[in-house]
């Protein structure tokens, strides 16, 4: 979706907790929002989402500004990010409500993705597959406010610690010329 120089686009890459607080830290993105997409219960809540019936990914939606940062930056930094050869899990979140997802709100977002994933898995003939879904977005339930800046809120915690700091750290290091500055959080 374009909103003059701003699009959307909705991604899944495991715990919505640490896809928010990676792609915060990017330039050019001007809001990301945690929620649930890609299923059929309307107005879901975090228990039914996690409990895996209701089809929805844990997801975020991101603003950006493509004339600071590209989309095809954006799929690197996804892609770089978490395991997109990994059906249904991402370290010890399992469930389809932690799979890989794009969610597109535009064509060309479409056929980017695609054109990427097919490069990746091109670039790696003997490895595991991309099993990253590219999905047209239907609708976005935006989760509960707990959910909302968690890492920012809860950086102390042993889960942030643990999970979402070397997740932070790599990402630092893989991408510094993407982000908005050298800290992980100011």
């Amino acid at each position: 979706m374009k909103n003059g120089n701003k699009e959307t686009v909705v991604f899944g890459g495991g715990c919505f907790w640490c896809t928010e607080a990676v792609f915060k830290m990017l330039k050019g993105v001007t809001s990301v929002l945690p929620g649930y997409s890609g299923g059929t219960k309307t107005n879901p809540t975090y228990e039914e989402v996690s409990s895996g019936q209701t089809g929805h990914t844990e997801c975020i939606k991101i603003e950006f500004d493509p004339t600071e940062i590209k989309y095809t930056e954006l799929l690197t930094v996804f892609f770089g990010s978490h395991d997109p050869t990994t059906l249904n899990r991402q370290g010890s979140d399992i469930g389809t409500q932690y799979r890989s997802a794009i969610f597109y709100t535009t064509l060309e977002q479409r056929e980017a993705a695609i054109k990427f994933i097919k490069e990746l898995n091109d670039e790696n003939k003997k490895g595991k597959p991309i099993v990253t879904e590219v999905l047209p977005l239907d609708k976005f339930y935006v989760a509960e406010n707990y959910h909302k800046d968690y890492y920012e809120r809860n950086n102390e915690t042993s889960y942030c610690e643990i999970v979402i700091n070397p997740k932070l750290e790599k990402v630092q290091k893989r991408f510094s010329e993407l982000l908005k500055s050298n800290k992980i959080y100011e």
